[in-house]
Formats: C-alpha cells, structure tokens, sequence
C-alpha cells in the first residue's frame, strides 16, 4: 500500500470516528424507532404475517387441549387467525409508539430507554397470553 492510499484511508478513519463521536445514542435510538415505523408502514401484510408467526410460536408454547377440540379449533381458525392478527397489529403498534416515545425521552438516559422497551416487551406478552388463554376458553 503506498503512502498515499495510506494517508487517505487513515484520514477516511479519522472522519469516520469524529462522525461516530458527534451521534449520541439518543441519536441512534431514533433512527431505530423511526425505521421500525417506516417497516411497518411500508410492510403492513409482512408486519401481521409476522404477528401471525409470534401468535403460533406462543399457542405452541401454551398447552394443547387435546386431539378432538384441536379439530372443534380447527373450524374456528379463520376466527382465531383475525383476532391474532388484530392483536398482534395492536400491541405491533403500541410497541413501536412507546419505542418511539421512548427514544425522544431517553436520549440522555439510554439506561431508561431498554428498561421502557423490556417493560413494554414484557407487558405486551403477559398480555397476549391472556388474549390466547381466554380465546382457548371460549372454544372448550
């Protein structure tokens, strides 16, 4: 490599870290919220089909009721697949509402910010498997 490839490159570095310095994590906070918002907006199906996903990981982790109501269920599924899909866009959306509000609050606490967003996680799920507990309850 000669000198001046190697000065280049190493004045290239220097501007890299001085841009990397000036960004708070405030900053890249954000930046995260705000491109988990434009997913979501862009990608609207690919978001509930996503939630669709989460909804059948968490029904597996919940015990099953059985070889026959599994059958009864399996007529309801449009009915279970809509209220997922519902519920899975809600908590979607709230989730990235409080990661956004999150972000603008906590760029000088970013401690604050994973602690809001692990409550929020948190929260969301405790919440889902009682939305999948009481729908499994309703078709028993």
């Amino acid at each position: 490599m000669t000198s001046t490839k190697r000065t280049e490159l190493k004045q290239k570095i220097e501007a890299a870290e001085k841009r990397n310095a000036e960004r708070s994590f405030g900053d890249y906070a954000r930046d995260a919220a705000d491109g988990a918002t434009s997913l979501v907006k862009e990608h609207p199906v690919a978001t509930v089909v996503g939630g669709l996903a989460l909804g059948a990981i968490v029904a597996s982790l919940l015990p099953g009721p059985g070889r026959k109501v599994r059958k009864k269920a399996s007529a309801r599924g449009a009915v279970i697949a809509g209220a997922l899909a519902d519920l899975a866009l809600t908590y979607g959306t709230r989730f990235l509402d409080n990661a956004g509000s999150a972000a603008r609050a906590g760029q000088d606490r970013v401690s604050d910010l994973g602690e809001t967003l692990g409550d929020t996680a948190r929260n969301a799920g405790k919440t889902a498997s009682k939305t999948i507990g009481d729908l499994r309850s309703r078709f028993h």
